[in-house]
């Protein structure tokens, strides 16, 4: 059987080498028997290898996304089928209008506000019209024929193939899709840091009505200030990634490491696969569900990575009211009507839901930027969002280009032809020995010098706090404008993106481009990008300690990344630790007080803080105690407070430092975690991953790693449930990582783990694997060359094919 499989796959690649059709039928696939299909419609030939990781080789574009597509159904099916019944508006009709929604493709707190949102989307056709669009605007052909394809892939597995998955088995709302539905996922996901956070608030603002009442307050503009950082500060996403120049390594070749944190369950996992087209284009990495190309990976000559970045992707306009049409705003003293779109949401048992959304030249009318800080609809004023990824479906494109890069500069190119990355900073190497970083990201064109001219009282503190503009809407003269290397208006063009070339090292953990490289650091940028100057998260300040000790030791390999992803090191340790051990030890009669008032003997905590080896690794003692005593820490000291050492701007790593042993909520925290640890039966000492652990297929798989607030590279943030025995389920962190580098061979040399594993379903065998993997510290070597994937002791091969 292994000798056929490679003569199939020999033949399947000479085939479409030659253009010519896909190969006869031949080895079965998914456990069914052979099919045999028309020769007519799209196919591909997809090669698993070891844990489930399809190789998908396909004649043209079209055939690539079908392989994608039915791939993808084949491992997530349920996971994709829920996303586009998010997508269709009909959350509310199928599980509930109350209900919590889907929280991958936006920030809706209800099934309803979804819906209304969603069914807005489709109702006003504004996925149609950027689909119309030429490129570089509109998608290429290329970037349609995959989302073509995509969709017929994802169809063809329905039809062809019985769901076991028991999260979505026999459920009435698994539907087939279009290429309309793909652009739609494609577009939500451009736009979730956008409009796709102010969802509940779009699908309920309402003018006021004559005699509501007296007039509400105005808005605070701390506290909205402070509302917008939290609201773009949010760690629902994130990343680490480093690439070094060729001087730093052992042969001269450039090296990678990509890092992104996000949602371990839900529509925002990535899956892994290979995609090829002979003579055309061969990438390998991982995709976020139901997108088509690959969107963080690598090909022979270059790797790229992604890490959410400072930019705030959206701004607000203050509009002017005409005073007998709350409906009617002002610009330079000329009338324009809102647009009142109605949507209507079919409710499941109940009456369906009509309700109105208020749309203006510049957005959607929102009255709100969380439920705390309200931004009121008055008789006279109101306020509208710009998104400009509401209309943003050129991340295809860009990450196409990337797929076909070969070197960084092409990757540059890509993001000045396509300009389509919505809310990331971009990382990569090269084969030749080069580095790149750059915040090459879709922006609103919000200028300090129009900032300075137009913002509203409002806008005039929340600019310079948190890089959310609040301009004058009854100004002409205060549009955003356009570049001349803008792909549109109302945008920045690629000159003025925050880029670092060629520096030994670039790192990037969801801080500013100011710190990229602490001995070149970048500025001359908008605020709207990020603060210059300004106090380093711990994650960012670990990372450039650590990556930079690595650029000035040299020689490295990829195995340098490898041992870095794992470290586990905690900054926040290595600077407090010893410390609270001393403020600990020096306690009288090794008691502290805590927070209800009663005295708690804390005295075992103090050796085993002493003896902690300021790791998150498994096996580590007392990591678990100070991780939730410095939870707690936080929240008791106010920030200023928690360093004697202030931060200063000429030394951003290494400041702030010295903790302020002094400050009274620390022996609180203290106490206050030591009795937690006693409610929950967990000794002081106990090692980490006895309590910081998931469950699969009935094991517990230890996890390393750990918070982002305590500087560990390898996050992971899990819930912690006390009665179940401490850290229980990882709902976000580390996903897909890919270690990257070059030997002078043909073949890249790279290392990848997807850390929960390619199927949510847990009849697949490859629910868990790569969990497993994980937990063990270990990583998979990437078959990228044919030699490597026919060599696969677990190569399996699928030929996939429409039938019309």
């Amino acid at each position: 059987m292994r000798n056929r499989l490679r003569r199939l796959v020999l033949g399947a690649t000479a085939l479409f080498t030659a253009a010519s059709a896909l190969p006869a039928a031949a080895a079965p696939g998914q456990g069914r028997a052979e099919q045999h299909p028309s020769r007519d419609g799209l196919s591909a030939v997809i090669r698993y290898t070891e844990y489930g990781i399809p190789h998908i080789l396909a004649k043209n574009y079209a055939d690539l996304g079908f392989g994608t597509g039915w791939a993808q159904a084949a491992d997530e099916v349920c996971t994709l089928a829920d996303g586009f019944v998010t997508l269709r508006g009909e959350r509310s009709r199928h599980f509930g209008a109350d209900t919590a929604a889907d929280g991958a493709l936006s920030g809706a707190r209800t099934n309803l506000a979804s819906d209304l949102y969603f069914r807005g989307v489709r109702e006003r056709r504004s996925v149609e019209k950027v689909l119309a669009e030429p490129a570089p605007m509109g998608p290429s052909r290329d970037a349609r024929g995959m989302m073509r394809g995509w969709a017929a892939g994802y169809n063809a597995w329905l039809k062809k193939n019985k769901i076991t998955d028991p999260a979505c088995a026999g459920a009435s709302w698994i539907r087939p899709v279009t290429e309309l539905d793909v652009a739609a996922r494609s577009l939500a996901i451009a736009s979730i840091s956008g409009e796709g956070r102010f969802v509940d608030t779009i699908t309920t603002a309402k003018p006021p009505t004559a005699g509501s009442g007296s007039s509400p307050r105005k808005p605070d503009a701390k506290a909205v200030a402070k509302a917008a950082d939290e609201l773009w500060g949010d760690p629902g996403m994130g990343s680490n990634a480093v690439a070094f120049r060729g001087d730093t390594t052992a042969n001269g070749s450039g090296l990678l490491l990509g890092n992104p944190h996000y949602p371990w369950e839900g529509g925002r996992r990535f899956w892994q696969s290979q995609q090829t087209i002979p003579g055309e284009l061969n990438v390998s990495g991982g995709s976020l569900l139901g997108t088509p190309a690959i969107s963080i990976g690598f090909n022979a000559n270059v790797a790229w990575s992604h890490t959410v970045s400072t930019g705030v992707p959206a701004n607000l306009h203050r509009l002017t009211l005409d005073p007998a049409d709350p409906t009617t705003y002002l610009v330079d003293g000329k009338p324009e009507r809102m647009r009142k779109r109605t949507v209507t949401v079919a409710v499941k048992d109940g009456a369906p839901v009509t309700r109105t959304q208020w749309w203006t030249r510049y957005g959607p009318v929102v009255t709100s930027l969380s439920s705390q800080v309200p931004l009121p609809w008055t008789s006279t004023t109101a306020y509208a969002l710009y998104d400009p990824n509401a209309a943003n479906l050129r991340f295809a494109d860009t990450s196409l280009g990337f797929s076909k890069a070969k070197s960084t500069d092409d990757v540059l190119a890509s993001l000045a032809r396509h300009q389509g990355i919505p809310w990331v900073n971009t990382i990569a190497a090269d084969r030749a020995g080069h580095s790149l970083y750059t915040q090459s990201q879709v922006l609103p064109r919000i200028t300090d010098g129009l900032a300075e001219r137009c913002s509203t009282e409002l806008g005039r503190t929340t600019y310079p706090a948190s890089g959310i503009a609040i301009l004058d809407g009854s100004r002409g003269d205060c549009a955003l404008g356009s570049d001349p290397d803008a792909v549109g208006p109302g945008i920045f063009g690629p000159a003025r993106m925050p880029t670092l070339k060629d520096a030994p090292y670039v790192e990037n953990s969801n801080g500013t481009a100011w710190m990229t490289n602490a001995d070149r650091p970048i500025t001359g940028y908008e605020r709207v990008f990020g603060t210059v100057g300004t106090q380093l998260g711990l994650r960012t300040r670990g990372g450039i300690e650590d990556v930079a000790a690595m650029a000035d030791k040299g020689r490295l390999t990829v195995r340098d990344l490898q041992r870095q992803q794992f470290a586990n090191r905690v900054p926040a340790g290595d600077l407090a630790a010893g410390d609270v051990a001393r403020a600990c030890a020096a306690l009288p009669g090794g008691t502290a007080t805590g927070s209800d008032g009663k005295p708690v003997d804390v005295s075992e905590a103090c050796g085993v803080l002493k003896a902690w080896d300021r790791t998150m690794d498994t096996g580590s003692r007392g990591a678990l105690l100070f991780d939730r005593f410095w939870r707690r820490l936080e929240q008791a000291v106010p920030p200023g407070q928690l360093w004697k050492v202030p931060f200063s701007a000429a030394d951003p790593v290494r400041t702030p430092n010295t903790l302020n042993t002094d400050a009274p909520g620390l022996a609180t925290a203290l106490a206050d975690t030591v009795t937690e640890l006693r409610a929950a039966g967990i000794a002081p000492d106990a090692p980490l991953g006895a309590h910081q652990f998931v469950v699969r297929d009935g094991e517990r798989l230890p996890v390393p790693g750990g918070a982002g607030q305590l500087g560990v590279w390898n996050v992971i943030q899990p819930t912690w449930d006390a009665a179940g025995g401490g850290y229980t389920e990882v709902p976000f962190g580390s996903s897909h990582l890919q270690a990257v580098g070059w030997d002078g061979g043909r073949c890249p040399v790279a290392r990848t783990l997807l850390t929960y594993s390619q199927s949510s379903n847990p009849e697949s065998p490859h629910f868990a694997d790569q969990t497993r993997l994980f937990s063990g510290e270990k990583w998979v070597t990437s078959r990228f060359c044919e030699k490597d994937i026919l060599s696969s002791p677990k190569l399996k091969v699928v030929r996939v094919h429409e039938r019309r």
